[in-house]
């Protein structure tokens, strides 16, 4: 009966708008997902693998560890000698300047030419064996090196290292030879040590180039690990050879993930991944939930939540931080199956877990688990009324969790020792987090402008303030309130419809009667004040009931959802005994009708249109001379033909089998409410 003349229709408004949600929703995911490659996997030597079955992707060495490494590095650097450049400039040069010095000055301290050829003689000597400086002398000396190659032109000699002067060496060397001949003193005199330096110095690159040739000839690796070869499963333990194994494949890995084209490969595909994902869940939205792009605490309430948790999962990942088997996943399709509905949960947690399973290592494990735990929450919360059944749900998510990870740790051990522990502490953490949905739900009622059956439970119980005011000031209205509540209930269970919603809007439908009680008809005690007033005072009296109830509603915070059903009981309908009276008075006046009418609007859903044909049906009901199943039955087919035939269910998803379904319900109900009690007689006396 909804009229759907807008749809199919083309909007360049509403394409662009859901394309923002699509980009804006791809974005920020793959953004925050690991892009690096890295090896996420945590392990230890001696330690259970706590993954599920780990195959070599491709093909890579099995390296040498650092502690042999280094042993057969020491051992063949054994054969190492370092170059050493021969400068024979450096004795001529030296040579040179004492001849000169000695012209000058010395031959005044040391005036025999011995002296003179006696220090020439001994300066050949030492130069033609070699002068290294201190540093290097040192460095040689803390290397234990026994040698040297000394490079002379294209030719090499190898030399002992004890066979060369250092500048201490060969000082004391000019001084205290042939001391009986020449006077030490005087020679001290002279300050040999100017005419001594290095003529051997450090050559790098060949020295280099020998380490290398000699390093070249060490293997670095062990062993070779083929593409698709098994390294290791879950349970088993990890002895010193697969944990080097399992070192080796972390070291290729993140060689790999650097290069700049894998990283752009990387991006790529979880683009692609994500934008998938994104457009098959929100091609279900356009084929089977449009009206939740009309709904924008509905929109926003998924993308966030699909959002939310493959962030805080990537997070999670990139920074080791915990495991994200205790982030309680079940806690997406639970809260959307309470504020929406069970299919799209289902559908919203399945694109989750799948967002969220390209930032592990080991995903297919996680979805199997996550898809069937969501599935159980779902389960155990088809309607949420009360605290208790969260701790159930969770305690039954637990459960799920745990069973099927036990199934898979049978299939995949060889004995039962090898089942692991601790992902049951995992599971264990994920359930009381779980718990925090209660909390929650009620922070996304006030965000996001849902209203959960916790909360109507509550507004419908008959004890709150509002509730208890309405019984001491309108008893009449509360009671026929009481009366519609059971009725509606009924007639929502049986053609499908929120039985509690509408139990808690038929409760709060007639609150802005409380303003004004005495003129309406159930609270009147013999005295009606319509008798001073004319009939149009008396329909706008009667009409503020609805303005009055909206203003209450506001005053107590009541949902939107409640408000809905204030207004909408009456409809645009008129106060039709005014009216007709007014008419029967004037009817030779045109009678304007928006003075009796009802602010509106018609009823927009099934609940809507439940409590007013209900309410118009029991109000009716009680001006009956005689409650009999064919009054109560034609007062029941006569009241609801006539709003239908008025119009006001145009607007309401409701089906005319549905309207036939009311129908039955009320017949039976008010047989019910009205049955006849049997006369008691009296004792003769």
């Amino acid at each position: 009966m909804k009229n759907f003349q807008t749809e199919g229709k083309f909007s360049l408004k509403e394409l662009c708008y859901k394309c923002m949600i699509f980009v804006l929703t791809t974005i920020v995911i793959v953004y925050f997902l690991p892009h690096e490659g890295k090896f996420n996997y945590q392990f230890d030597i001696n330690k259970p693998w706590k993954y599920g079955l780990l195959q070599a992707s491709f093909d890579f060495p099995i390296y040498k560890d650092d502690a042999a490494m280094k042993k057969e590095q020491d051992s063949i650097m054994q054969l190492y000698t370092p170059y050493y450049k021969l400068d024979k400039d450096v004795s001529r040069q030296m040579i040179d300047k004492f001849k000169k010095d000695y012209a000058q000055s010395l031959s005044h301290i040391i005036p025999a030419p011995a002296y003179k050829h006696h220090i020439e003689r001994l300066l050949n000597q030492i130069y033609s064996t070699g002068v290294i400086a201190p540093n290097d002398f040192s460095q040689l000396e803390q290397d234990s090196m026994q040698h040297i190659q000394a490079v002379d032109g294209n030719l090499s000699n190898l030399i002992e290292i004890n066979e060369l002067y250092s500048f201490k060496k060969a000082y004391e060397k000019l001084i205290n030879t042939d001391t009986i001949h020449y006077n030490k003193s005087l020679l001290q005199r002279c300050n040999l040590n100017n005419y001594i330096i290095p003529n051997f110095s450090y050559d790098a690159n060949k020295s280099e180039t020998a380490k290398r040739d000699l390093l070249s000839g060490l293997s670095w690796a062990d062993g070779f690990v083929m593409n698709g070869q098994k390294i290791i499963d879950r349970g088993e333990i990890i002895n010193p050879q697969t944990y080097n194994i399992l070192k080796s494949l972390e070291k290729e890995w993140n060689k790999r993930s650097e290069t700049v084209t894998e990283k752009r490969l990387t991006l790529l595909g979880q683009s692609l991944f994500v934008a998938i994902l994104i457009a098959c869940f929100m091609i279900y939205l356009e084929l089977f939930r449009r009206d939740y792009y009309d709904k924008r605490g509905s929109l926003a309430l998924l993308f966030i939540i699909i959002i939310f948790f493959p962030v805080l999962s990537s997070v999670m990942v990139e920074n080791a931080f915990f495991s994200v088997y205790i982030v309680p996943f079940a806690m997406i399709p639970m809260i959307i199956r309470i504020f929406l509905d069970s299919r799209t949960a289902f559908m919203a947690h399945i694109t989750t877990i799948l967002l969220c399973s390209i930032a592990l290592r080991a995903p297919h494990e996680f979805i199997l688990l996550q898809s069937i735990a969501g599935m159980a929450g779902i389960y155990s919360l088809r309607e949420l009324s009360q605290r208790s059944q969260l701790l159930q749900s969770a305690l039954v998510v637990t459960i799920a969790y745990s069973v099927l990870y036990f199934a898979l740790d049978l299939i995949h051990v060889h004995e039962l020792a090898q089942l692991s522990t601790h992902m049951y502490v995992n599971f264990i953490l994920n359930g009381i987090f779980l718990l925090f949905t209660y909390p929650l739900l009620f922070i996304l009622e006030k965000i996001f402008g849902f209203t959960s059956n916790v909360t109507l439970v509550e507004l419908s119980n008959i004890n709150n303030k509002l509730m208890r005011e309405m019984s001491e000031v309108a008893p009449g209205t509360f009671q026929h309130s009481l009366q519609l509540a059971n009725l509606t209930a009924a007639a929502a269970n049986r053609i499908g419809a929120n039985s509690q919603l509408v139990r808690t809007g038929a409760m709060y439908h007639d609150i802005g009667k409380m303003l004004n009680p005495a003129f309406f008809t159930e609270n009147q005690s013999g005295v009606n004040p319509h008798n001073q007033l004319d009939y149009k005072q008396s329909a706008q009296i009667v009409i503020s009931h609805i303005t009055d109830g909206m203003k209450l509603a506001d005053k107590y915070n009541l949902p939107q959802v409640i408000k809905d059903f204030i207004c909408t009981h009456h409809g645009y309908g008129l106060t039709k005994y005014f009216y007709i009276s007014y008419q029967n008075e004037h009817p030779d006046e045109e009678v304007d009708k928006e003075a009796f009418r009802y602010p509106g609007p018609n009823p927009f859903t099934k609940e809507q249109a439940i409590l007013m044909m209900a309410d118009s049906v029991e109000a009716a009901s009680r001006s009956l001379p005689e409650y009999t199943e064919e009054s109560i039955s034609a007062l029941v087919e006569k009241i609801i033909d006539s709003q239908v035939q008025d119009g006001y269910f145009k607007e309401c998803p409701i089906t005319f089998k549905d309207i036939s379904t009311v129908k039955s319900v009320f017949k039976e109900k008010l047989k019910t409410m009205h049955h006849t009690r049997i006369s008691y007689p009296e004792l003769k006396k």
